[in-house]
Formats: structure tokens, C-alpha cells, sequence
């Protein structure tokens, strides 16, 4: 299949950059950068996805398509797969009315999935992987994780937003109580990261292995975790404004915020149990993710324009744009050292849609204060049109070298890569330049 993207081209050599003149774009800027944007991801990106990787034969989603969009043989069905992909059927049927009743569809195909396959009915929790018909692998597969169970709890209560089935509030809080239960750290605050089937935290390696489901040595802390964490219980409270999800979203921010964030304006990776960070790398594609994921947990906890959270998120944008920003092609490089050049220079596809969303973001809150964000966003977009998409067999590639090209033979479809991601910054970004437009 072909995408039709000449548009795409065209808008970005029509938009002139914003000059410290003139620091606002107009009205029709923004709008045509929306419809734009909304068409790539109605018509172009999620239309690729669905129906293509429902699983009519056992439930939930595929998660393997190669370059052309041709099935794969890597079939195992994880939590995070799972939970994204569901996440994004329930954000589409809420956010098109056009779109709605064939999402609400997805959205229960994959509620049915996590419910009834996914969630551990013996010991509580959400399995980190399945095989493809959704049994459990005989190896260790058994082990759960706290990020795993975070994106359920996030799936489950856009879920239960989109679709205003009981069943699904009460999945988010039935994971919301066993994760709390299991894995809360009353001396430390935060959670434990890897678990037993039980629910027993696994605080030293066992045989054979050093790190968990998502790369993190048994016993630390992550910020990958808690950052995701941070956004399941924002979208938890928003459907159920319990005390205890309260208390636990504004210990999570508070710590995402004030121990996690450092400055200048980057994420420390990796903490002992007490919170002592262990690591001197730094993921420009995470720092901009938080700076989005602490506003939004923010306006949650109904303090918006809180003057430290503002200042800790434009941070992490400058300083991803300071050190790990491409001035000559645009995009985010993957990762380096604090306040150091990049030396991880490949530019993934996951933080360019974070870094899409970031900007723009910024250039909303503080555009008026300077053009930098907004000449960013167009330049950031720009390079997405040019080398991040796929002009040949669709959507995104996953990695592209920092001279724009893709090595071929990439799969579209992973267990780490869905929709949420650039589906999100896409959403987003549409509906923030409607609302500058006005």
C-alpha cells in the first residue's frame, strides 16, 4: 500500500517559521496543521491498524506485522500490547463520532481479552505474557511487573470511560487494589518492580538472569515504571476519584517530580530502593514524555498552573532540545549523558511522536514567551513527513539513522511498538491546534 502524503510536504513548505517578530502563528497556521495532522492519523496510520490486528481466532491483538504489513510469526500476547492497543479503541470511539461504534468494538474485544485472559484468576494481577492463544509459557513468564500492570490499569479505565461498562472500572480497580497490596513500598514510597506470580516482590536476581521484563536490574527502582504508573493513576482517578488512587497519584507525581527529575532538566533511569539514583544516562525521548505525563497528572490533581511543575516540565523540553535535538534534519536523538552531545543518535519512533506532543505542548503554555517551540514543532514534524514515515508500505518505521534513513526490513508491529504512541501525540497535537486556532 501506498500513503498519500504529498500533502503532507506541501503543508510543511507553505508554513513559514515563526519569527521573534512575529511569535504567534494565526488561526489558519494552527488549522491547517490540524487537519493535516488528522488526516495523516485517521486515514493513513490507524486505518493500517484496524481491523488488521484484531485476533478473531483468540482474542485480544496481533502483535507481529512486518515491513509490508504482512503477518508475523512472533505472536505472544503481553500486557502491554494488550493494554495499548485497547487504550487507543477507546480514545478513537471517544474522540470520533464518526468512528465510534466500530471502536466501541475493539475496545470490548480487547476489555474481553484483558479481562478474561490477561487477568491472573488464581492469584490476582495481570500476567506479563502469553502465548499466542493465551496460555502461560512453562518458562517464568509467570512473573508480573509493575509496568505491565500500570498500562492495564490505564487500558481498563479509558475503557470504562469509552464505553460506561461497569466491568471495566471495576477490572482498573481490582488491579489498582492487587498492585497496591503487592507491590506498594511503605518504608520508600514508589513500588516494587518485578513479582512474583504471588505478588511477591523479586528483589534479587534469579537464576540465569540480571534484568527484568523491561531491563531493570532486580532490586532497583525505574523511572520507565513510575512515569507510566503516573499516567494509569491519573487516568484511574479521572474515572474513579477515590482517596487512596488520590494519595498514591500525588505520591507518584511528587516523587516523578522532585526525585526523579533532576536538574538541569533530564531523568535520572534507575534508583536503589531508597530512591538514590544509580545511572548517568539520559533518554531525551522519556524527558519529554514526563514533561507531557506531569502536566496531565497535574491538571488532574487540579493544580494546573502550579508554578514548580511548570518549571520542571518546560525543563526537560530545553534541555532535550539543548542536547538532544537535531538543529539540521529535526527529530529527537535517542539518548546520552546529562548536559552532554547525544551519543545514542538514531531517532526512534516513539520519541519523535512524545517530542511532536512535547513541543507543542510548550509553545501552548509558553509561546508567547518565545517562538523556539513552535518553529521546533513545524521543524519536528517535518522531519517525521520526510524520514520517519514509511511512504511505501505505511505508518511509521520504528528506527531511522541520524541521516534520515531507515534500514530496511524493520516490522511494523512489535510487542513494544502499537498505536499509543504516535496514536497519542497525533490525538493530541490534533486537538491542540484546534483549541490555539480558537
Amino acid at each position: 500500500m501506498r500513503m498519500h502524503v504529498k500533502a503532507l510536504y506541501l503543508l510543511a513548505a507553505v508554513v513559514p517559521p515563526c519569527s521573534a517578530a512575529d511569535k504567534l502563528p494565526t488561526a489558519q497556521t494552527y488549522r491547517r496543521l490540524a487537519d493535516d495532522i488528522e488526516k495523516h492519523w485517521t486515514k493513513e496510520v490507524l486505518p493500517i491498524w484496524f481491523p488488521r490486528c484484531i485476533d478473531q481466532q483468540h482474542g485480544g491483538f496481533s502483535p507481529h506485522f512486518l515491513e509490508d504489513w504482512s503477518k508475523g510469526t512472533q505472536s505472544q500476547k503481553t500486557i502491554v500490547f494488550q493494554s495499548r492497543m485497547t487504550w487507543v479503541c477507546a480514545q478513537v470511539a471517544m474522540r470520533y463520532p464518526e468512528l465510534k461504534a466500530q471502536h466501541l468494538k475493539y475496545t470490548r474485544h480487547g476489555l474481553d481479552f484483558l479481562e478474561g485472559t490477561m487477568w491472573d484468576k488464581q492469584e490476582g494481577g495481570f500476567f506479563w505474557g502469553l502465548d499466542e492463544s493465551g496460555k502461560l509459557p512453562a518458562d517464568d513468564a509467570a512473573e508480573k511487573h509493575l509496568y505491565g500492570i500500570a498500562f492495564g490499569i490505564y487500558a481498563a479505565s479509558a475503557a470504562c470511560e469509552a464505553t460506561k461498562e461497569d466491568r471495566a472500572l471495576d477490572l482498573a480497580k481490582r488491579a489498582f487494589v492487587w498492585l497496591d497490596r503487592h507491590a506498594h513500598d511503605q518504608a520508600n514510597g514508589g513500588y516494587y518492580e518485578a513479582l512474583t506470580r504471588a505478588g511477591q516482590p523479586v528483589l534479587s536476581p534469579p537464576r540465569g538472569r540480571t534484568m527484568d521484563a523491561i531491563g531493570t536490574a532486580y532490586g532497583r527502582k525505574s523511572m520507565n515504571s513510575h512515569i507510566h504508573l503516573l499516567e494509569a493513576l491519573a487516568a484511574l482517578h479521572h474515572a474513579w476519584p477515590d482517596g487512596q488512587v488520590e494519595t498514591r497519584l500525588r505520591e507518584v507525581f511528587l516523587l516523578v517530580r522532585d526525585r526523579i527529575a533532576a536538574k538541569p532538566g533530564y531523568l535520572n533511569l534507575f534508583f536503589t530502593p531508597d530512591w538514590r539514583p544509580v545511572s548517568d544516562q539520559d533518554s531525551f525521548g522519556h524527558d519529554v514524555e514526563t514533561a507531557y505525563l506531569l502536566l496531565e497528572a497535574a491538571a488532574e490533581l487540579k493544580q494546573p498552573e502550579d508554578p514548580k511543575t511548570l518549571d520542571v516540565a518546560r525543563a526537560l523540553v530545553d534541555h532535550a532540545l539543548t542536547w538532544g535535538w537535531d538543529e539540521k534534519l529535526g527529530g529527537f536523538y535517542d539518548h546520552g549523558r546529562p548536559s552532554t552531545a547525544a551519543s545514542g543518535r538514531e531517532k526512534i519512533w516513539w520519541t519523535q511522536a512524545e517530542g511532536l506532543n512535547a513541543l507543542l505542548l510548550m509553545h501552548e503554555r509558553f509561546g508567547s514567551q518565545s517562538p523556539r517551540y513552535f518553529q521546533a514543532f513545524l521543524k519536528q514534524w517535518d522531519f517525521i513527513v520526510k524520514y520517519q514515515l514509511d511512504h511505501r508500505h505505511g505508518e511509521w518505521y520504528e528506527i531511522v539513522g541520524p541521516d534520515g534513513r531507515a534500514r530496511p526490513g524493520q516490522a511494523k508491529a512489535t510487542v513494544w511498538k502499537a498505536a499509543y504512541h504516535n496514536g497519542r501525540a497525533l490525538m493530541n497535537v490534533a486537538e491542540m491546534l484546534r483549541r490555539l486556532a480558537r
